[in-house]
This record gives structure tokens, C-alpha cells and sequence, in this order.
């Protein structure tokens, strides 16, 4: 039995092409929409099994809408494609509840995959954003967080990195050198034990930082 999948995107050459995508695979298409709203008025409708959804939706993101899309049909996963390796947007995907987010630049194949395994609710797949720092994540003990302490400037370039900033445009914004912010993120990383910037931004949402 198909997959069902509901594809959100504001593009229709974007909506055409992953229905060539999913020609004769184990994915079948069953509704598209083109907003939040519409989404969740079409999830209520057809009830399928993933819904793929666009990071980007015309003026602003989608990542709000994860989870009332998951409350409008409970069991539903949301799988989340953007065109930008972002790690806000991967935070608040994991803090939203998407079963897995993939880059636009994914094959078929690990496209297909990652959309199956959503519905059979396997975890996130290897080609996932997602699969680089959910393990390490659920290993952290919650509770040894609260005495992480980070000086106000840790805590500005950390709440930037969150934002998906890179080093030189934090540097820019703080108007210090691309050096110093080096040793920020370097300080900040080994006092949280995290391992790069996309966990240090799940960590700072989290925590109420970013």
C-alpha cells in the first residue's frame, strides 16, 4: 500500500517536479497545498500518512504550523524540506515536533526513504538534518543544564548562532573581530558540550535564549 503524502509548497514547478519524483515509487501524492492554512483545511480532509512540507511559504517560514498540523490529524508526521542548511530552522523543527527535515538537494532515493520510514515511524533517516544531532541531543541529561553558566557575550553570540548567523556576519552585527567570535563559539560549544552550531541552536530554544 502508497504512502500518502501531502505536499506543501508555494511553488508549482517545485509541486510538478516531485510528482515526477514519486512516479513509481512507493510514494503517492494524494492532495497539494500552498499555505499553512490550506494545509491543515487538506490534512483534515485526506488524512494522510506524511505531510511534506516547505520550509519557506511565501513571505515567512512554515515551522509555526508543524505542530497544528500534527494536531489536526494526530499519528500524521510532518517531514520538513528547505533549500537552506539552517540551524534555526532545524531547531525549531526538532522543538515543533517534524519527524525529519532534508535538504532540497537530497537524491530521489533518500527522499522516498526518509517519507516511508516517516510513515512507518522509523527515525529520522541518514540523509536527514535531523539524524547528524538527534542522538547526541536525547543523550543530555536535562537536568545538568541548568548550572551551564555563559557570560552575557556567550550568551549574544549563541542567541545569533541560533539565528543561523554566520561568524563574520555575528562579528559584523557585535562589531567585534571574526576571531573573537571564533572564541565564543569555540567557549560556548565546550561549556554545553555540543558539537556544532545546529545543536547549539536546539540547545539555546531550549533554554529560552533564541
Amino acid at each position: 500500500m502508497p504512502t500518502k503524502v501531502l505536499v506543501v509548497d508555494d511553488h508549482d514547478i517545485i509541486k510538478h517536479g516531485l510528482q515526477s519524483v514519486f512516479k513509481d515509487s512507493a510514494v503517492r501524492i494524494c492532495g497539494e497545498a500552498s499555505s499553512a492554512d490550506e494545509a491543515i483545511r487538506v490534512a483534515r480532509k485526506l488524512k494522510p500518512d506524511v505531510v511534506l512540507l516547505d520550509v519557506l511559504l511565501g513571505e515567512g517560514d512554515s515551522l509555526d504550523a508543524v505542530k497544528r498540523l500534527r494536531s489536526a490529524v494526530p499519528g500524521m508526521k510532518v517531514v520538513m524540506l528547505s533549500a537552506f542548511d539552517n540551524p534555526t530552522y532545524v531547531a525549531r523543527a526538532v522543538s515543533a515536533g517534524a519527524h525529519d527535515f532534508l535538504l532540497k538537494t537530497a537524491s530521489r532515493a533518500e527522499l522516498i526513504a526518509a517519507i516511508t520510514g516517516a510513515a512507518e515511524g522509523a527515525p529520522p533517516s541518514r540523509a536527514g538534518e535531523l539524524k547528524r544531532m538527534a542522538s547526541s541531543m536525547a543523550k543530555r541529561d536535562p537536568s545538568s543544564e541548568g548550572g551551564i553558566q555563559l557570560t552575557a557575550r556567550e550568551t549574544q553570540v549563541l542567541r545569533l548562532v541560533a539565528m543561523g548567523l554566520s561568524n563574520m556576519e555575528i562579528a559584523d552585527s557585535l562589531e567585534i573581530s571574526i576571531e573573537t567570535v571564533k572564541e565564543h563559539v569555540q567557549n560556548l560549544l565546550r561549556k554545553t558540550s555540543l558539537n556544532d552550531r545546529t545543536q547549539a541552536a536546539v540547545w539555546a530554544l531550549r533554554q529560552g535564549i533564541a
